[in-house]
């Protein structure tokens, strides 16, 4: 019964096991083993329908965490489809040190132009400005994308002082902090919909940026939303 209690509470859908244990632990004080909450949320069907055992991880010398904030952030793009518009882009900027989505951008065209937005959005709004080296020290990690490649965006970040950071060749995994966002984005917030035109992805990526950055419970994070991680590191630093 907590475990559906919590399940329903949640703002977010298909939670893990692992979630929903910190939850018990945290807000309800239930002291449960990982396992027994594991087991009773699989004979109960209640695991995310969105989530597959996964194979042997690829091992990488990768190292895409940082112990601390605007030292690298990854970007990506992914696509949605629309009934009227067809397929649409979805840029983000998210901050390795805590998994913050500080950018986004939801375009028809997928092209440099746009995939510069979410980081223009990032940059304002951690530095409060965009101009000329405003963001330097900051590493910017993104794959082999023709969009990330091209002279106009990388003269352009160059311009605000952000360090271009490649993924390494064939292990996507040193992307992963922005590719899991986007997963977890489409878990929650598109797959199963429909959605009719550009705007209802606008507004459904503008809706979960919200609630993930306020909400989302990261593991590496102990289990806090990135939200809670910024204010308990600015809390320790004062």
């Amino acid at each position: 019964m907590a475990i559906r209690d919590d399940l329903a509470s949640s703002p977010s859908e298909g939670k893990g096991h692992r979630k929903v244990l910190a939850r018990l632990r945290v807000l309800r004080e239930i002291r449960v083993a990982r396992k027994r909450v594991l087991r009773v949320m699989r004979e109960n069907h209640l695991l995310s329908p969105h989530r597959v055992r996964q194979g042997a991880a690829k091992q990488h010398d990768g190292h895409i965490m940082t112990d601390a904030p605007n030292v690298m952030w990854g970007t990506d793009g992914t696509r949605v489809f629309t009934v009227d518009d067809g397929w649409v882009w979805v840029f983000a900027v998210v901050e390795h040190w805590n998994a913050e989505c500080l950018g986004w951008h939801v375009c028809k065209v997928g092209d440099r132009f746009n995939a510069l937005q979410p980081v223009g959005m990032a940059i304002k709004d951690v530095f409060g400005a965009v101009c000329r080296d405003i963001a330097r020290g900051v590493a910017l990690r993104m794959d082999h994308g023709t969009q990330y490649l091209s002279d106009h965006f990388l003269n352009q970040i160059r311009f605000w002082g952000l360090a271009a950071s490649f993924a390494f060749i064939e292990e996507p995994q040193t992307n992963g902090v922005a590719e899991r966002f986007h997963r977890t984005l489409k878990e929650q917030a598109i797959h199963g919909r429909v959605f009719q035109n550009i705007e209802d992805v606008r507004q459904a990526v503008r809706a979960f940026v919200e609630v993930y950055n306020e909400h989302w419970r990261v593991e590496k994070l102990g289990f806090r939303s990135p939200a809670q991680m910024r204010r308990d590191s600015f809390q320790e630093v004062a």
